[in-house]
């Protein structure tokens, strides 16, 4: 004999207000909670913040410690006060010889962009061309492998040979040095696109160009972007070596000139703007970069 069980409408409403009750996070607990984890953030974004600053002042303090008692190599709080003193009027110009940083910056600036952008038109299109054509690429490895190490310095003369003029001949090394990356990291993405995306648009006919725009560019854009940032901090390195060289207005150019005039401050001024305009010019190519990354 079974027997069954009958619960009235009241007793089932309140076992369902019961158990939906149980399930509800209490308003305590979720104000508990919030402001700890407020907390944890604001620490962690506390510590990135410090964490630079940090290293920047055991840097400046060891400096500080070396340069203590020395009468030849200046101090931090010296750097700074030179620093303030040539930032005060960065754009005054006495002459082709006599001008100041911030016109040096951006004549190097100039011939970076001018070098690097020749380097991309060319270097771009020739990684895709390796990545696509395994002839080509057999063709053109021992070449990029060979020219690749070459020092940019031992550029610089084939260029004042080949253009009798300084300011192209810098332009040339900058070219010639930074176009390695941008083609082989563009090749390496091209070769690492998925067959099956190629398989699909050889099965709807498409031509080569709507498979460069439609499907290569946008596999390949993260390899070429980081192509294109180690290329841009190769030609911000590589002018400053040009520059001692050949002369005329510009930041390795002044380094040289201030090396001469036996003023270190200078130098050591030079030498941290030389690291900042790169670091800029990075992080830069590193924000782009990320917003075009498809991963």
């Amino acid at each position: 004999m079974v027997s069954a069980v009958f619960h009235s409408p009241s007793d089932a409403s309140d076992a369902a207000r019961a158990e939906k009750a149980s399930t509800q996070t209490s308003p305590i607990t979720m104000s508990t909670t919030l402001p700890s984890k407020t907390k944890i953030d604001c620490g962690g974004m506390a510590l990135q913040m410090l964490a630079p600053l940090a290293g920047i002042a055991l840097l400046i303090a060891i400096w500080a410690l070396l340069t203590f008692k020395s009468t030849t190599f200046p101090t931090p709080l010296a750097t700074w006060t030179e620093a303030v003193k040539l930032f005060s009027d960065p754009f005054y110009n006495n002459g082709p010889n006599d001008q100041g940083i911030g016109w040096n910056i951006l004549f190097s600036l100039k011939r970076v962009a001018i070098g690097f952008g020749l380097a991309a038109m060319v270097g771009i299109p020739m990684g895709f061309l390796i990545g696509r054509s395994t002839i080509v690429a057999s063709m053109l490895n021992p070449i990029i492998s060979l020219l690749r190490p070459v020092s940019p310095l031992a550029w610089l003369p084939i260029g004042l040979m080949v253009f009798k003029s300084a300011d192209p001949a810098a332009i040339w090394t900058i070219f010639i040095c930074s176009i390695w990356p941008m083609i082989i990291n563009t090749a390496v993405g091209v070769q690492r696109v998925p067959e099956d995306y190629l398989n699909v648009a050889k099965v709807l006919n498409l031509s080569e160009w709507k498979i460069v725009t439609k499907i290569l560019l946008p596999s390949v854009l993260p390899y070429m972007l980081t192509g294109v940032r180690l290329s841009v901090g190769t030609a911000w390195l590589v002018i400053v070596a040009a520059e001692m060289l050949t002369g005329g207005v510009g930041i390795g150019f002044w380094v040289w000139d201030e090396w001469n005039n036996l003023n270190v401050t200078h130098i050591l001024i030079a030498i941290f703007v030389i690291g900042i305009v790169g670091l800029l010019l990075e992080n830069l190519l590193i924000a782009i970069a990320n917003r075009f990354s498809y991963e």
